[in-house]
């Protein structure tokens, strides 16, 4: 609901600046996407497929988190708040993309370009920020196993999970509200996403205000989660490297959380690197792989990593299709 707003919000921003300045570009070319003649359908059906295959393994975990009191403890409640994300994150993307792969038309409004990259930002902020408290919890209940009930209580739970996604929502509705004052000169974009990286390069007004603004928000988003991450997994490895009962045990729990965060991030980092080359002498199929990676990988890969990993989870599913078989025998 709160999405539902801002993003209405930012579709009238967006709307009475086009009426205010008729002279403003409206609309976007993305020419990353090739021409593949009716093997396109082939492509469609694959990424329906996919995007079914994530929205079931997130919405099942979520069920599952839901229904099980067992599983009403910090770590698999900002596990359920992170697959959320992931469904707004994937929902945001392959709407586009799928309507984008079949049509012969790859221009997109401004507005919705503006909305597509609310979407696909707030889901990478909000999942950066999930990371980085899950880290901190498993720092705190490795390291201070007594303690951590009389910290982690409901109420900071619940504190931590809408603060990660409030913060995000502003962040990003500031730095695109900025955005999207300013005049463009071209409207050419060697993606399947829009960028706003690629927007205000193509600005033909003075862009200061924004850069400074966008600079001052990455440095915070990768110093802040990365002194955190860091801190935390340096004392759980010091505590647990020291113990002589099963270091193993304590950090089974980490293990998904650190493939994620890994995965997530070099997904990142991918996306970042060919949008900074664009003249990079790389292959159109390697390119597009590369820039939708952090979009379609990770929302596939947790739910079923972490259901796999985590006990308490494992064996919520082992109930739940143990009671499946029963009721169709």
């Amino acid at each position: 609901m709160c999405l539902c707003i801002i993003c209405n919000l930012l579709y009238v921003s967006c709307k009475g600046l086009d009426m205010q300045n008729s002279t403003q570009i409206s609309f976007v070319i993305l020419t990353a996407y090739i021409d593949v003649g009716h093997v396109k359908y082939f492509y469609f059906t694959i990424l329906l497929a996919l995007y079914v295959c994530i929205i079931f393994a997130n919405v099942l975990l979520i069920s599952i988190i839901y229904m099980d009191r067992a599983l009403h403890e910090p770590m698999y409640l900002f596990l359920c708040s992170l697959c959320v994300n992931e469904l707004n994150g994937t929902t945001g993307a392959f709407s586009f993309l799928l309507g984008n792969l079949i049509s012969n038309d790859h221009e997109i409004h401004l507005t919705h370009c503006y909305l597509q990259m609310y979407c696909l930002y707030t889901y990478e902020t909000v999942e950066i920020c999930h990371l980085t408290i899950m880290s901190y919890d498993r720092y705190l209940s490795i390291c201070y196993p007594l303690q951590y009930n009389n910290i982690m209580t409901p109420n900071r739970v619940c504190i931590l999970i809408v603060f990660a996604w409030l913060f995000s929502f502003g962040q990003i509705a500031v730095i695109l509200s900025l955005s999207a004052r300013l005049r463009l000169c071209g409207n050419i974009m060697e993606k399947v996403w829009c960028d706003n990286y690629f927007l205000i390069r193509q600005s033909c007004t003075d862009t200061t205000v924004v850069n400074i603004y966008g600079l001052c928000t990455a440095v915070v988003l990768v110093t802040v989660p990365l002194v955190i991450i860091l801190h935390s997994y340096i004392r759980i490895f010091k505590i647990t490297f020291r113990s002589s009962n099963g270091p193993k045990k304590s950090l089974n729990t980490c293990v998904p959380h650190i493939v994620s965060l890994l995965n997530f991030s070099i997904g990142c980092s991918f996306d970042l690197f060919q949008s900074r080359a664009p003249k990079l002498n790389m292959p159109p199929t390697l390119r597009i792989i590369i820039s939708v990676y952090f979009l379609m990988i990770p929302p596939l890969v947790n739910p079923i990593m972490f259901g796999l990993k985590l006990t308490k989870i494992r064996n919520a599913y082992k109930k739940i299709f143990q009671r499946v078989i029963l009721v169709s025998n």
